[in-house]
């Protein structure tokens, strides 16, 4: 899904979600990094005011949260719903899903 305002900026994410309700903007952009991209993007998901972007790269996941005009890295969720995720968890199975999907995902839901 593209994500832009008219004439200003535009961005597409690997994974958008919207918490709660359908909106335009959605709540959380997802970026898997692999030759480019990465936090580079923050600033055009500033401008859209999209108000938390995780980035996957090498393995690792980061997280930015919109906060008061600029985007600061976070420890964990601060969106509704996924504020209590455990992220090391979802971190092992993310890299468990490269070679067994079906499995990761059957997996992390016993676990959550």
């Amino acid at each position: 899904m593209t994500q832009e305002k008219e004439g200003l900026v535009s961005v597409q994410a690997d994974e958008s979600y919207c918490i709660e309700s359908a909106k335009l903007i959605p709540d959380l952009s997802i970026e898997v990094v692999f030759t480019s991209g990465g936090i580079g993007k923050l600033e055009r998901y500033k401008a859209l005011g999209v108000p938390e972007v995780w980035f996957w790269e090498d393995g690792l996941l980061t997280l930015y949260d919109l906060h008061n005009g600029s985007n600061e890295r976070i420890d964990r969720s601060q969106l509704p719903g996924l504020n209590d995720l455990n992220l090391d968890l979802l971190r092992r199975y993310i890299l468990m899903a490269e070679t067994d999907a079906g499995e990761a995902i059957r997996a992390f839901r016993r676990e959550i």
